[in-house]
């Protein structure tokens, strides 16, 4: 990063931070009810939409609820105070919103309100040459011909000013979170202003022949004022870290300029993971054949899969597990059950509570 504009951030970022409690976060208290708006159009991907949504709503100030780009066009935007871009791939969400909606959303963030970007989304703010973007951050993405570089469970460090906004990880030296392909972003030609709130200490390569030493030490998280509003954007994934999705609602409340709140023990889990998982090639057949054995295996093979597919925080399992909450066997409906509670997959609650149902109907029946 150049010296002048690694000290015009990190200059933004101390006005930013020693502001928070003289009036970043100053809305009235009558007015705490937080809307924020979460995108769910072509180019999302399902489960960082659902995901996105359970985290959010970790948050009892806020109202969470989908936009599509139908609704943004029709006024939307007017309804909310923060717009969320979940994951999935961000020059697909760029078409599916479509020109006019892209300049709605620049008005709506310079008006004063916030905007937080999830892996495609922080692709999506960036400033990019030749990329579907919207400008919104000063960052570019760079080695984008690798973008399926991997992804697992990768290292970050907080800066100073994270460490204010997340006080319950100041005390960490390391932290952990989802990654899935995330951009690698350095400085954007357009000289918005941003603060660097954390660092990638992980690199990635593993896949898509993308080459060594590209994500170490870049922007994990960064943080902008853009007009009178402001951005957040992660190339990782909060939402989907078990421990960790509450940073999520926090990032939101930021851009929101809303006080943090303290959020229960359950959810705020950092030692969860305490360790950097990447997926090799390996990995990535092993956890293909566990596939066929949630599909075919005995039960015991379905619990020892389930296993080693939580163990490694996996991110296809996630979509696999819920079907398991239905299987004829107990043993396996009930390890299915332990790995929804303890990955925090919240969307599953309802097929747990179909379960006790149709239990209690059949003691009934007898």
């Amino acid at each position: 990063m150049p010296e002048k504009r690694c000290c015009r951030w990190k200059i933004v970022a101390i006005v930013l931070i020693a502001a928070m409690p003289l009036f970043a976060f100053g809305r009235a208290a009558s007015d705490a009810r937080i809307r924020v708006g979460v995108f769910d159009g072509h180019g999302g991907a399902q489960t960082c939409i659902w995901e996105t949504l359970e985290a959010l709503r970790i948050d009892p100030e806020m109202d969470v609820m989908t936009v599509t780009s139908a609704q943004i066009a029709a006024g939307a935007l007017e309804g909310l105070d923060v717009l969320v871009i979940p994951g999935g791939s961000g020059s697909r969400q760029y078409l599916n919103l479509g020109a006019q909606n892209h300049e709605r959303i620049r008005r709506f963030v310079a008006a004063g309100r916030g905007a937080v970007g999830i892996c495609a989304g922080a692709y999506l703010f960036s400033n990019t040459p030749g990329y579907a973007c919207l400008a919104l951050n000063g960052n570019r993405a760079i080695d984008i011909e690798h973008d399926n570089r991997g992804h697992g469970v990768v290292r970050f460090t907080l800066t100073p000013e994270g460490k204010a906004l997340f006080p319950e990880l100041a005390g960490r030296v390391m932290n952990y979170m989802a990654y899935y392909e995330g951009p690698v972003l350095v400085d954007a030609a357009d000289e918005l202003p941003y603060s660097v709130m954390a660092l990638m200490k992980s690199d990635v390569h593993e896949e898509g022949g993308a080459p060594a030493g590209m994500t170490n030490d870049k922007p994990f998280f960064v943080a902008n004022e853009y007009g009178k509003g402001r951005v957040f954007s992660t190339i990782a994934h909060p939402e989907a870290t078990p421990g960790m999705r509450w940073t999520l609602p926090r990032m939101a409340r930021w851009t929101a300029r809303r006080e943090p709140l303290p959020y229960p023990d359950r959810f705020v889990r950092p030692a969860l993971f305490e360790r950097e998982i990447l997926f090799t090639a390996e990995m990535l057949k092993k956890e293909a054949a566990l596939f066929q054995t949630l599909l075919h295996g005995k039960p015991e093979e379905k619990v020892a899969a389930l296993d080693w597919l939580e163990s490694h925080l996996s991110w296809d399992a996630k979509r696999w597990v819920q079907g398991l909450l239905h299987d004829a066997s107990p043993l396996v409906r009930d390890r299915a059950r332990r790995y929804v509670e303890n990955y925090e997959l919240t969307m599953y609650e309802p097929d747990i509570a179909a379960q006790g149902s149709w239990a209690e109907k059949v003691a009934n029946d007898h």
